[in-house]
């Protein structure tokens, strides 16, 4: 049975992405069956694990808004054990779409519960806002990641953040946890990094993961070929600072 994550921060350029895609493919290299299921429109994880977004006939979209099961929209990816259930532009309308659905809240968890026991991991890939695809994500998820970028306003929207997390955990969703807070995007040789670092453990305590994502060139041009960054360059910082953090989660769930 698949252990349900969702990578979330309502701030965009945190790492969420990366995130996602660097630690399916370093769990898929660990003999882990891992499916990513991309919910953000820009549609970034389904182009950084080598899906061509404008060929696709089903996505997401269709799993959310037109009740198709998502074992049909099941791709495999070049990442070992990796399998994606992609995204494209056309999610941008199912926000108000799912507004006057039955259940909206639930629609993914049902679809997800499919798959379940196909998969020892499944990470979700959230836009970054508060709004109902998120919802839905929190609604379907075990557990929950929260990258944080290390820069002057990496705080500032958490407490919102903690707050829906805890609404979610009330009424929908009462096994949700926070199993970690990841660092991102860090050079440690800053005071300005050590502060947020500082700030974050003050805040969020033993939830903040001992792995922290350096600033790393490898990192970014990775998605541009379509890889993870464990296939496009696995001796980079980035790289061994996401494998390092991909067991630290086999860790945290067992």
């Amino acid at each position: 049975m698949a252990i349900v994550l969702s990578l979330v921060n309502q701030k965009g350029g945190v790492g969420k992405t990366t995130t996602a895609v660097s630690v399916a493919a370093f769990l898929g290299k660990k003999k882990k069956k891992v499916l990513v299921v991309d919910i953000d429109p820009q549609a970034n994880a389904s182009s950084g694990l080598g899906v061509d977004k404008g060929s696709l006939e089903q996505t997401v979209y269709d799993v959310l808004i037109k009740d198709v099961p998502i074992s049909e929209v099941v791709f495999e990816t070049d990442a070992q054990n990796v399998n994606i259930v992609p995204t494209n532009i056309n999610l941008a309308g199912a926000e108000v779409e799912l507004v006057s659905a039955i259940s909206r809240e639930q629609i993914l968890k049902k679809a997800i519960a499919e798959v379940k026991d196909d998969y020892d991991f499944i990470i979700i890939d959230c836009p970054p806002s508060l709004g109902l695809l998120t919802i839905n994500a929190l609604t379907a998820s075990d557990k929950i990641i929260i990258p944080i970028q290390g820069e002057y306003y990496a705080l500032e929207g958490l407490a919102q953040l903690v707050e829906t997390i805890n609404i979610v955990k009330k009424k929908l969703n009462p096994n949700i946890e926070i199993l970690g807070v990841v660092l991102t995007m860090f050079d440690l040789r800053t005071q300005l990094s050590k502060q947020v670092k500082e700030e974050v453990e003050n805040y969020f305590e033993k939830k903040v993961f001992k792995t922290v994502i350096p600033r790393n060139v490898r990192l970014a041009e990775a998605p541009s070929h379509g890889k993870a960054i464990s296939d496009y360059d696995k001796n980079s910082k980035g790289a061994k600072a996401y494998e390092a953090l991909a067991s630290e989660i086999i860790k945290r769930t067992k």
